[in-house]
């Protein structure tokens, strides 16, 4: 790891024995104000590379690394070894936003997940489907309680403080008004079609202008983790081109995030067709994320199903 002290130094230390050197040195002549550390590749030389060279020999199988950026870039034989040792570890390691031909090389490589942690999960939308007339259920299932409180809730909950823009699409005047009372813009009308569902929120979206992409979330999934939806984003936010949705034991489900690319032909759905029909058309695109538990992608039709998820937590 790295410390620095203001105006003086960077030093690395190596955790396992407390071993310590400086690596860079303050100068107050270089040009950047964010870059006035002057490199000292003699100190990767005599401890940076070793101490990678252990961790690659070492019986676990994570390494972190606190930070990689320009002044690791200034020593070659430091930056061979970090390679070195991403080909036998798992590295977890912050790097640097910084234009450097090796920092970009390695948010390249095939084997990184990069996380931008200034926006971990990009800017993406979010539609709520909420129009179902719950023939199968006997009534507006929606409203039905599971744990204490609304069924649509759970989707509100899980769908919030990860998207740049939210909206609900329903059918239902009492439904709208719920996720008024959470802050979610809600769309109220009374077209009958799925792709009608579909359109308008992308339009409530404002057409998802400045969008990575939309996610397109079932208001009637009440197992539904906020961890996967997030897990969903980062993905996105790692690999934008893709069509994301998570699945269990190979069996995929919802919600389902479409990349910008795609969202002109989900507005152009034909009468009767829903967001499948775009899946289909890019199977190439999609990706899927696995999932532990099955009931998370359950949704409910019937009053059984609701008593059969309600029961799974404790209720």
């Amino acid at each position: 790891m790295t410390r620095a002290e203001p105006g003086r130094a960077v030093l690395l230390r190596e955790t396992a024995t407390g071993a310590e050197t400086p690596v860079g040195r303050f100068d107050p002549a270089l040009p950047s104000p964010e870059n006035r550390m002057r490199p000292l590749p003699q100190g990767f030389l005599a401890l940076g590379v070793p101490a990678l060279g252990r961790c690659a020999q070492a019986a676990g199988e994570w390494v972190m690394i606190d930070e990689v950026g320009y002044l690791e870039t200034a020593c070659p034989p430091y930056t061979a070894a970090l390679t070195a040792l991403m080909d036998q570890k798992r590295l977890l390691a912050a790097v640097r936003k910084q234009d450097l031909p090796f920092l970009q090389a390695l948010l390249r490589r095939a084997d990184v997940f990069a996380v931008d942690l200034d926006a971990p999960f990009g800017r993406s939308g979010c539609v709520i489907m909420a129009s179902g007339l719950g023939v199968r259920f006997g009534g507006n299932k929606l409203l039905a309680p599971f744990g204490g409180q609304p069924l649509i809730l759970r989707a509100l909950a899980a769908t919030a403080g990860l998207f740049a823009r939210r909206v609900l699409v329903t059918r239902a005047p009492a439904v709208a008004q719920l996720a008024r009372e959470q802050g979610v813009q809600a769309v109220l009308h009374s077209l009958p079609q799925r792709s009608d569902t579909v359109r308008l929120g992308l339009q409530a979206l404002g057409g998802a202008a400045g969008l990575d992409g939309v996610l397109f979330c079932p208001g009637d999934q009440p197992l539904l983790r906020r961890e996967t939806v997030a897990a969903l984003l980062l993905c996105a936010a790692a690999d934008p081109h893709s069509i994301w949705r998570p699945a269990h034991r190979g069996r995929p489900g919802a919600p389902v995030w479409f990349p910008a690319q795609v969202l002109p032909e989900l507005a152009a759905l034909p009468p009767g067709r829903g967001g499948t029909a775009v899946v289909g058309a890019h199977p190439n695109r999609v990706r899927c994320l696995e999932v532990a538990d099955a009931a998370e992608l359950a949704d409910v039709d019937t009053p059984g199903d609701l008593a059969a998820l309600q029961r799974r937590v404790g209720g």
